[in-house]
């Protein structure tokens, strides 16, 4: 893998986790929170907010006490939600975990060893992988109550890199097997925003395994599109028919790809 650019600062995901966090929080207010979630449909709405808080606390468990191994989600306190049902309740936790797992990130610098479960032992890994794990599921609760979701192009772009970073290191690892399957002789994949600058990526999938880099280059197949709507069906958060975006060339395969790399 070949990347134009770099991951955002350590402070800038630490201050965007909890700006994710807010925007979050305002699509649960008013809301019906025992609706189901359609992008993720064995979780209700409170069920997809206490995993965003139980995640938040489960990654500042592991910074604060620079685990080497996993943390047992029963050793996290306040993991599995407030004590109370109220949405006044739910809004306030959620806000807590965000500002724990921020000022424990930040704390902490992005070069603190700390276990993961990639090949990166840093709390550098989870301040990005927070942001975009919020950035993900505030789009799940968005979708539910019929909200607005927009993200700024940085952070939108930085999500995309860095989930193809997840694949391709899953697959190298060998961790899923559906990501074995990601590959073949000349199949590739272009990802353009037309709203951003810059933002396009060419995916290969070649014999040896997925590869990427930054760029305007033809391929096999393309998906067209403003970022954050390009972003959400590459996360499967949008239908690739949706008319909000374009698939030009072989569709076919950007569904193989979208099957197969929804593993996180």
């Amino acid at each position: 893998m070949t990347a134009a650019h770099t991951p955002l600062d350590h402070d800038f995901y630490c201050a965007e986790i909890l700006r994710q966090t807010d925007e979050l929080r305002a699509h649960l207010t008013g809301a019906d929170l025992s609706v189901t979630v359609p992008t993720c449909p064995d979780w209700t709405l409170r069920q997809l907010a206490v995993h965003v808080g139980g995640a938040h606390r489960w990654v500042a468990e592991i910074v604060r006490t620079k685990a080497t191994a996993v943390v047992p989600q029963e050793r996290v306190p306040g993991f599995a939600g407030p004590e109370k049902d109220e949405p006044e309740a739910l809004e306030a936790w959620l806000a807590e975990g965000a500002a724990l797992c921020a000022d424990t990130l930040r704390t902490a610098g992005a070069d603190q060893a700390a276990w993961t479960w990639a090949g990166e032992a840093t709390a550098g890994f989870w301040s990005r992988r927070m942001t975009h794990e919020t950035v993900v599921h505030r789009a799940d609760a968005a979708l539910t109550v019929g909200a607005e979701y927009r993200l700024a192009p940085q952070v939108a772009a930085d999500t995309i890199d860095e989930w193809l970073e997840i694949v391709t290191y899953v697959q190298a690892a060998k961790l899923a097997p559906a990501a074995a399957e990601l590959r073949g002789p000349g199949r590739s994949i272009h990802l353009h925003a037309t709203d951003a600058p810059g933002a396009e990526w060419l995916i290969e999938l070649g014999e040896d395994g997925v590869s990427w880099r930054r760029g305007h280059e033809k391929a096999t197949v393309a998906l067209r599109g403003p970022l954050t709507d390009v972003l959400s069906v590459f996360y499967r958060r949008l239908p690739a028919d949706s008319p909000q975006v374009e698939v030009l060339g072989d569709a076919e395969l950007l569904d193989f790809w979208l099957q197969r790399a929804s593993f996180g």
